[in-house]
């Protein structure tokens, strides 16, 4: 049994066809009606957080930009706009409120923008500090984290490494709790983004065998430990606030593998596991990969609940909260029903578990890129509203 859209995504969804010739084949996209099993979700103040959290969305590939080369010392601001093009605006963070979501993760690359001591330049912190003040003004969740710093001069997770990289997240989290100190719980700090072997075999693979993945996974757990204590003794509300931590490469399932373990807390229950998984990665990632999905294949779904399965199991059902904090099945020139029922199918069968999820917008439409882009941040206008109406009618 399927619904058609509401009326005012409906409306936007004619205009979108008046202005790009068409949507998927056949004509009207419907939302498909998912019947998930049920899952008992213990109460505590944490999972009810994270409920209330709703639908997350990213501003990817703006502050997180790194490496780029090409702008000058004096031109480091534009980073901001180097990889998506356009610099952030209030009106977004207002179209993304009023679009439905409760939460923005703010991605932040820093290590483009410090002294020699690793001083962050005080223009990028108060630039990302402004940002954030505006979703967290209009009474929404707001994730600030280290994203692409991850390289041996900053931080890198093997041992050889490992007093410098617990240094350098020390210090720029010492930094970031002292400037976010009045900011209540509704400001979330995520630790480190996919940390991972970077320039090696084991990038996106971890293998329980190999001494290397193993050695790679107790960083982690130390680097997660690192940043916990630090914002702890920051003041304010850190000493309360709800922390991210990954595993490696914030996958699922190594997050549920005995090698990592949360960090200890001096305060209860504040720890969330962070996420991501981008699945499957056939249809949501993978270049050709596939452009269909369909609610019938019994492979694909289990490709989507076989994770959230271990993430309710491991922390869930334990009362510990988890945040799926990316996710996204990227544009393939499939058809636009194909994206509906799987959103559709992954949202509701995460939010049955008592997991949030906040999709990757990187702001891009066209191209042989990652096409991930949900808003058009030039006019803050949604672009694909059916696959908006998909997410919000799940959310709930």
């Amino acid at each position: 049994m399927k619904r058609k859209l509401s009326g005012l995504l409906a409306m936007l969804t004619l205009l979108t066809v008046m202005a790009t010739g068409g949507l998927a084949e056949g004509g009207s996209v419907v939302i498909p009606e998912i019947r998930t099993a049920a899952f008992e979700i213990p109460d505590n103040e944490a999972l009810r957080m994270i409920r209330d959290m709703k639908a997350g969305w990213n501003l990817g590939n703006t502050f997180d930009a790194s490496n780029c080369f090409w702008l000058s010392e004096e031109k480091k601001m534009d980073y901001e706009s180097a990889w998506c093009g356009v610099k952030t605006s209030q009106a977004l963070i207002q179209a993304v409120k009023a679009a439905g979501f409760r939460t923005i993760r703010i991605p932040v690359s820093w290590h483009n923008h410090l002294s020699e001591d690793w001083t962050i330049d005080a223009a990028w912190l108060d630039r990302v500090r402004e940002v954030a003040s505006w979703a967290y003004e209009e009474g929404l969740y707001v994730i600030v984290n280290i994203h692409h710093d991850d390289d041996p001069a900053y931080y890198y997770p093997d041992a050889a490494h490992a007093e410098n990289a617990a240094r350098y997240v020390r210090t720029i989290w010492r930094q970031l709790a002292e400037k976010f100190a009045d900011f209540d719980e509704r400001l979330i700090f995520e630790a480190i983004n996919e940390p991972r072997l970077t320039g090696t075999s084991h990038e996106w693979w971890w293998e329980a065998g190999d001494a290397s993945c193993q050695d790679a996974m107790a960083q982690i757990v130390a680097l997660n430990q690192v940043f916990v204590d630090t914002v702890r003794a920051g003041g304010g509300w850190n000493a309360t606030r709800y922390l991210m931590v990954p595993a490696y490469d914030a996958n699922p399932e190594y997050a549920c593998q005995p090698a990592f373990t949360l960090p200890e807390d001096s305060a209860d229950n504040r720890i969330i596991v962070s996420a991501h998984a981008y699945a499957p990665y056939s249809f949501a990632l993978e270049q050709p990969g596939t452009d269909r999905f369909s609610l019938t294949d019994e492979g694909q779904k289990t490709g989507i609940t076989g994770f959230l399965d271990l993430l309710y199991r491991t922390y869930v059902s334990r009362g510990i909260p988890v945040l799926m904090g990316e996710f996204g099945a990227m544009e393939k020139n499939g058809t636009l029903q194909d994206r509906v029922d799987w959103i559709s199918f992954y949202v509701a069968e995460a939010r049955a578990r008592g997991i949030t999820c906040c999709w990757w917008d990187n702001n891009l439409f066209s191209g042989a890129g990652e096409r991930f882009g949900l808003f058009d941040r030039q006019d803050a206008r949604c672009v694909n509203p059916e696959l908006l109406e998909a997410f919000m009618t799940y959310c709930e």
